[in-house]
């Protein structure tokens, strides 16, 4: 007897799941693991934010569940926070929802949106939760190229139009992961039109919006004029303020797809705690000094590595944005094996290219997630590996 559903059996392993069990295997020999692969925020929640949560979570009605779209504050904090941030207005009763993290959201979304065997265009290299939500939704996942040449950013013309014609949905990430490229406004305007023409909803996975350097402010899809009739922007605080095990996140734009989103999960979770809630708007109402001391630390920490990157003959561009490097590995070794090569030889974990799709074959990437001494010890064990 067969106890298991196709889809489960036929889905792959996570390959960060699969990377922990590995970290976890060599950490049991002995061996002092560095862990760059999973873009996981090691700075810790500002304690603002976790000073509102001790005090909401004591609350006996907060206690109780939720409004199935989330509590009328965060969402008017999500709207104030368009309103702020990028001059964009949405309507927190029919154009935002709240979420359990961007993942459930991202996954949430494409059950609402696809039929099965609908057509949804994935970026590639890309976060490998799409295609494995595009799988769980019956549908199906037709890659588009990142390529450098085009610093990562979609080639619209060269997706033919058969191809889009015949897909539902379009899924952008930027500020990007794995590539850490970044993008100005004219990219989300070529996505709108691209949607637009061609009868299909785009959807913007914006989780790192807010960690940029250098003067660089990341857009919003939404501040492109008439975005709402086909777009919607998924974001996240997990790596802004830190709040990744808190899972809090939330939905904004076209208000079909909230209405949607709002029927499918108010049948299968009850929203977020509130007293988390409560914690994530008084995030979004605040000054932000934390999230720029943030982006300081991701900043000084991706300086110093670049520069060994570099001096190694590693070839990198200097990110605007994310807590990734993406690095071209050495030439005549494939992704996964100078990833293998660094763990083996230096204890050191990377994520290899090709975790992210075909496109990123020729790549590793690397999370700034250790502290700046932990990447002193990184240094020096990269030089030892790249000099035998």
């Amino acid at each position: 007897m067969v106890f298991i559903s196709d889809i489960v059996r036929q889905m792959p392993a996570y390959l960060f799941s699969q990377i922990q069990r590995k970290k976890a295997q060599l950490e049991k020999q002995g061996v002092d693991v560095i862990d760059l692969g999973i873009g996981a925020p090691d700075l810790p929640t500002p304690e603002f934010i976790c000073d509102v949560l001790d005090k909401e979570a004591r609350i006996a009605a907060n206690q109780r569940y939720s409004n199935y779209q989330g509590i009328a504050e965060y969402r008017k904090a999500v709207a104030d926070f368009y309103m702020k941030h990028y001059g964009v207005e949405v309507d927190p009763e029919t154009e935002v929802i709240a979420l359990i993290g961007s993942k459930e959201g991202i996954a949430h979304l494409i059950q609402a949106v696809l039929n099965p065997g609908d057509k949804v265009l994935l970026p590639d290299p890309g976060y490998p939760v799409y295609q494995s939500s595009v799988h769980i939704a019956g549908g199906e996942g037709v890659p588009y190229t990142l390529s450098s040449e085009f610093e990562y950013k979609p080639d619209f013309k060269q997706i033919s139009d058969v191809t889009a014609k015949s897909a539902k949905l379009m899924l952008l990430n930027y500020p990007n992961n794995p590539t850490s490229a970044t993008v100005e406004l004219e990219t989300f305007k070529e996505a709108v039109d691209f949607a637009r023409k061609h009868n299909l909803v785009v959807a913007n996975d914006a989780a790192y919006s807010l960690v940029t350097f250098k003067g660089y402010k990341a857009p919003s899809i939404l501040q492109v004029p008439g975005a709402k009739d086909c777009a919607v922007e998924i974001g996240s605080l997990s790596k802004s303020f830190n709040m990744a095990g808190w899972r809090i996140g939330y939905m904004a734009g076209n208000k079909e797809i909230i209405q949607a989103m709002l029927t499918l999960k108010s049948n299968v979770d009850s929203s977020q705690f509130i007293a988390i809630q409560k914690a994530a708007a008084a995030a979004l109402k605040s000054d932000f000094r934390s999230v720029e001391a943030n982006n300081e630390i991701y900043y000084e920490r991706l300086q110093k590595l670049h520069h060994v990157l570099t001096e190694l003959g590693l070839e990198v561009q200097e990110p605007k944005g994310t807590f990734f490097v993406w690095a071209k590995v050495p030439t005549g070794t494939s992704s996964q094996e100078f990833a293998n090569k660094l763990l083996e030889e230096a204890g050191i974990i990377v994520t290899p290219g090709t975790a992210f799709g075909q496109g990123g074959e020729g790549y590793i990437r690397i999370a700034l997630t250790v502290p700046v001494k932990r990447l002193d010890e990184v240094n020096n064990r990269l030089r030892k590996v790249m000099d035998k």
